[in-house]
């Protein structure tokens, strides 16, 4: 029974160790990615992994430990991975429609601190420019689509 109880407790020690490493390369993705589309992505996939892992491993060890179930973690990691991904999506969408800078290969490269990102260069013209042809374009899908 002895080393049943610290299996278990490795395999929890084991979830919670795997959802720190992620949320560490969550935290270097907001740091490296150059939008905010990827910096979303970054934050809201891996972030809400990392939450995951680390709720199911402390579970795991209330359980074994303990010898209960929070209702408290279940509840938190419910909710965190029903409204992380939501948020992000919509945090993307706003971005879009407001013409944020979104990063492409073909983009020179910028010589350029870890820290900022490429849409320092960027002024507000050439967002709302570039906005207001996307919005243009989708316009015209729409219509052709729905025989206006």
């Amino acid at each position: 029974m002895q080393i049943t109880s610290e299996i278990i407790n490795l395999i929890a020690a084991f979830m919670m160790f795997l959802g720190s490493i992620i949320a560490l390369i969550s935290a270097i993705g907001l740091i490296k990615f150059q939008d905010v589309f990827l910096r979303s992505h970054a934050s809201t996939k891996s972030s809400t992994l990392s939450v995951l892992l680390t709720l199911v491993g402390v579970i795991i060890y209330f359980i074994s430990s303990q010898g209960y179930l929070s209702v408290r973690m279940i509840l938190a990691l419910v909710f965190i991975n029903l409204t992380a991904p939501v948020g992000g999506h919509l945090i993307s969408r706003a971005a879009y429609r407001t013409g944020a800078y979104m990063y492409r290969k073909s983009d020179a490269p910028r010589q350029s601190s870890i820290l900022l990102s490429g849409s320092e260069n960027n002024t507000f013209e050439q967002l709302k420019k570039r906005a207001e042809a996307r919005e243009a374009k989708r316009r015209k899908t729409y219509e052709q689509e729905h025989d206006f």
